[in-house]
């Protein structure tokens, strides 16, 4: 129904642009210079009265719809049924899955009776939004079409409808990025102060507790519980990993830039730059596999070697296939960034008798400055918040350690074990997710606002 609805309201937006339009010619018969805008504004400012409505009728047609066919479904279930939140909602994706063409044999006959009137209760709300899309969309563009006229100025209210809608976006990005905060700060205060979650430690045995095992947290028999959530161990493995990456790809993705940027023929720039970039394109559990696969025992028959003991999963080959993740992050926007230089102040360089190699150290470094730390905070980034290498590679352990050689883990590997599966959010374990998450998104505004503090100081202005 959807498509259906989506080729009605598309329909309606071309008829109004081209009624509206042609209305708009046949006013003006000719003379366009005595009207205030063009016929295209009138057919666009037409066109979008046509589709607004249509597309807040289907916003919320849907969801009311939804809402019925769900309450006509549940007047099917049995009183005991719906009185259980727990086998009221496993009935309930029973006959929606009915509903979308999923087996009928293994449910009852209360489910598959459920299952009818969902269907059918869902299909009247569609037709009936479908119905009051279209008579709002007509109203609309018709509504359009009456203000068609010499002096009518389609121009400056069809601009004021696309500034209504970039700041609805503008305000759609805000509010996701307040709601995200405010998500994930009340589960992290319900962690540290809700008396009725049990078990939970204190917030300075959570900073500075020295071990991590929120499984051993679930029994009580098992030692101190509270100091099973420390969370040092995870922020060493995630720092260790990071400075890991950093190495690798800091001096590789660099010195590429300043290749392509400053030595590189127009012909090998062109080959070398799309390859380079391809790497940001692999997903990482193919650089998963890599690192385990390949890397991984490289590394272990390397320390072997020199008489080493070296873990199966380490920090070393994870952060070292990490690097190789985040090279075309920073070699990239370097990059582009070098290039950005004006070319006067190379000239200006050379006429000094500079030679290329000391104007990129001296001019052109130092001018692109600001854009490289932003490349690296935007890698380090995004070296923190990587899984699946980490899970692969590096392990589940959290351990305590800044040798590269033993296996360690990272926050956001934590967050995945925590949260994988059915979890009950009113237990300890479950919301030290919340809290991990919260430090997290603690540490990179850190790192973001350090990373603003450098732009700031070194920003170069130019003529």
């Amino acid at each position: 129904m959807a498509g259906w609805y989506a080729l009605v309201v598309v329909a309606l937006m071309l008829a109004g642009f081209a009624l509206a339009r042609g209305r708009a010619q046949s006013v003006a018969g000719g003379n366009y210079a005595g009207m205030h805008s063009l016929p295209s504004y009138h057919g666009l400012y037409t066109a979008s009265l046509a589709f607004i409505p249509a597309l807040i009728t289907f916003l919320v047609g849907s969801q009311i719809a939804g809402y019925l066919a769900t309450q006509s479904a549940l007047s099917a279930l049995p009183n005991d049924i719906q009185s259980d939140i727990l086998r009221q909602g496993a009935a309930l994706r029973e006959a929606v899955n009915i509903v979308r063409g999923g087996p009928v044999g293994a449910a009852s006959a209360e489910v598959q009776s459920a299952a009818v009137n969902y269907a059918s209760a869902l299909s009247a709300g569609q037709w009936i939004t479908l119905a009051v899309g279209v008579l709002a969309g007509l109203a609309g563009l018709s509504w359009g079409l009456s203000r068609v006229s010499m002096n009518f100025r389609a121009r400056n209210a069809f601009e004021k409808l696309v500034h209504a809608l970039l700041w609805i976006c503008a305000t759609i990005a805000v509010l996701t990025t307040v709601g995200i905060v405010f998500s994930v700060v009340g589960e992290t205060y319900r962690f540290f102060f809700d008396p009725a979650i049990k078990g939970k430690p204190t917030v300075f045995e959570f900073l500075f507790g020295t071990e991590w095992n929120p499984q051993a947290a679930m029994r009580a028999d098992q030692g101190d519980i509270q100091t099973a959530y420390g969370f040092l161990p995870l922020l060493t493995g995630t720092l260790l990993i990071t400075v890991i990456a950093i190495a690798v790809a800091g001096p590789l993705g660099l010195f590429s830039a300043i290749y392509l940027a400053e030595y590189a023929s127009p012909g090998v720039r062109a080959v070398a730059k799309p390859i380079l970039e391809i790497l940001a394109g692999i997903p990482t559990v193919v650089l998963g596999f890599f690192a385990a696969l390949t890397v991984a025992p490289y590394i272990r028959g390397w320390g072997e070697t020199f008489g080493l003991n070296v873990a199966s999963e380490s920090a070393l080959a994870a952060g070292v296939v990490m690097g190789m993740m985040i090279i075309p992050f920073i070699s990239s926007l370097s990059d582009d960034v070098i290039n950005a230089v004006p070319q006067s102040l190379r000239d200006g360089s050379y006429a000094m008798g500079a030679t290329k190699s000391e104007t990129i150290r001296q001019v052109v470094l130092p001018a692109a400055l600001p854009g490289i730390v932003s490349a690296f905070m935007l890698a380090i980034s995004r070296a923190i918040g990587e899984t699946m290498i980490v899970v692969m590679a590096a392990g589940l352990a959290a351990n305590l350690t800044f040798n590269p050689l033993d296996a360690v883990t990272t926050i956001t590997v934590q967050i995945k074990t925590i949260l994988v599966g059915d979890q009950e959010f009113d237990s300890a374990k479950t919301l030290a997710a919340f809290a991990l998450g919260f430090v997290l998104f603690f540490v990179t505004l850190v790192l973001n606002f350090i990373a603003l503090k450098v732009v700031q100081k070194y920003r170069e202005q130019y003529d």
